[in-house]
């Protein structure tokens, strides 16, 4: 049998659920199949460098795959209501009596998947659609009671409860050598219309390889001391692999193992350490993603705690693009806020900064701030930035309780205390000692023609307290 796999936000050869699968199922040879739906991606606000980065990734899975013998095609289906008949038209041109897949959990991708399923089956060609974004199925890990979790730290518990039981949690073998098929490869296109990227590609390097790379430097340079580092916003304390695992150059069982190969080869590992610290980060992933499959409705712009719907935000333009473009008069939000903007990325203790900054001191939606990171992250990802953005909004499951108000001028000199990484991006304040620089006195900020705040934190904050009691959250 021949076998075609799609490829999506999998763009890896090593350690790919459906690759690995089709790879046991095929002795005619395996077709790839990249679907381009520029309409679609618009639609769900992919920024322009995350489509960037996104095709340079298939560029270089395609190269990969080449020399596997595995064509890697490059089809069109502009929204993913084509997709079906796309995929069963070249299944059946080139002979595949199967496609194989890793699940995508978002609601409208889920239905896309659906509706090729059944499109496939009616046409006579199997399919096999297999978890790889998580280490285990999102739906599979329940509370005693069969229920979804909605709090962290029960569901951490049963996943390293789960994760004990599996054993050593190892990346899947990548295929072999397939036989020469007479189908050649596609070539993948270097721009998308509509989506042209300012960010240098170079701050970005596409790949499996790149994305290996980097995680053996983290793991070798920086896992040990993550814990006492990953809030440091201008130290290179993180593993900056989220734009990878977004795109799925590299899988979350690699980071598990390679996180468990520096502990000896185990996820037993003590509280407040380096690598306990990253490997509740990578769960937290998998959380995110539990709770988007058990509770679809963050998919589709609603809170997860329904309450909170009742919320009336403040719908002031002039702040809003303020907020956007690093104008607010604390320099530790704007700094996140053109990071954002300059480079696709953001810390992501800046991230809880500036998304609890807009939706408690500007008492803005956080719907608003979801939508803006989602159009300019490198590393956009539904599960995690709304889960993110819900978390700081006090919207969400397990989220920060309203009462919890970042003070920015606190958070800036606890995270960024010489102020390094306010320089770094607000250059305008460069020149300030690492006293005045997180919150300068009005006289200096017009000298340098820095704005004064958008708004009084401490009345800002007493806003929040009334509206949210007020809501009967008290």
């Amino acid at each position: 049998m021949r076998s075609l796999v799609w490829f999506r936000s999998d763009l890896r050869a090593s350690d790919n659920a459906a690759l690995h699968a089709a790879s046991l199922a095929s002795d005619r040879g395996i077709v790839g199949v990249f679907l381009m739906s520029p309409p679609q991606w618009l639609e769900h606000d992919w920024a322009a460098c995350r489509v960037d980065l996104m095709m340079r990734c298939v560029r270089e899975l395609s190269l990969q795959l080449a020399a596997l013998n595995i064509p890697l095609l490059i089809a069109r289906a502009g929204r993913f209501s084509d997709a079906p008949k796309v995929l069963v038209d070249l299944a059946r041109k080139h002979e595949c009596g199967a496609v194989f897949y890793n699940r995508e959990y978002e609601i409208n991708e889920s239905r896309r998947d659906e509706s090729f399923a059944g499109a496939a089956t009616k046409a006579g060609i199997a399919v096999h659609s297999c978890h790889d974004q998580t280490i285990f199925d999102p739906s599979s890990i329940r509370t005693g009671q069969g229920t979804f979790y909605t709090v962290f730290t029960p569901f951490k518990k049963a996943w390293l409860k789960r994760a004990s039981e599996a054993g050593c949690i190892r990346p899947l073998a990548g295929p072999k050598k397939q036989p020469v098929m007479d189908i050649k490869s596609d070539e993948v296109p270097r721009d998308v219309p509509g989506f042209h990227s300012a960010i240098p590609p170079t701050l970005w390097p596409a790949g499996e390889v790149h994305a290996q790379l980097r995680l053996r430097r983290f793991v070798q340079k920086h896992l040990e001391e993550y814990h006492l580092q990953r809030n440091t916003l201008a130290t290179d304390g993180t593993s900056a692999l989220s734009p990878y695992l977004a795109l799925g150059a590299i899988s979350p069982r690699q980071c598990i193992a390679a996180a468990a190969q520096a502990n000896r080869g185990s996820l037993d590992v003590p509280q407040a350490s380096g690598p306990s610290t990253w490997i509740s980060e990578i769960i937290w992933r998998e959380f995110y993603r539990h709770v988007l499959v058990g509770f679809p409705r963050v998919c589709m712009h609603r809170p997860f705690k329904i309450a909170t719907e009742n919320i009336r935000w403040i719908d002031d333009c002039k702040m809003f693009e303020a907020w956007c473009e690093g104008r607010t008069g604390y320099p530790i939000v704007d700094a996140g806020m053109r990071q954002l903007r300059g480079t696709g990325w953001m810390h992501n203790r800046a991230r809880m900064i500036t998304a609890m900054f807009l939706t408690k001191d500007l008492f803005i939606d956080w719907r608003r701030g979801e939508r803006f990171f989602m159009q300019h992250l490198v590393d956009g990802d539904l599960a995690n930035n709304n889960g993110g953005w819900q978390w700081s909004a006090s919207t969400g499951t397990d989220s920060a309780p309203y009462f919890r108000i970042f003070n920015p001028a606190s958070q800036s000199r606890a995270n960024d205390p010489d102020g390094a990484y306010i320089r770094r991006y607000v250059p305008e304040l460069a020149s300030l000692d690492a006293k005045a620089i997180h919150d300068p006195p009005p006289l200096l900020r017009k000298s340098l023609g820095y704005p004064m705040p958008l708004v009084d934190h401490a009345a800002a904050r007493e806003r929040v307290m009334q509206s949210f009691k007020t809501m009967g959250r008290g």
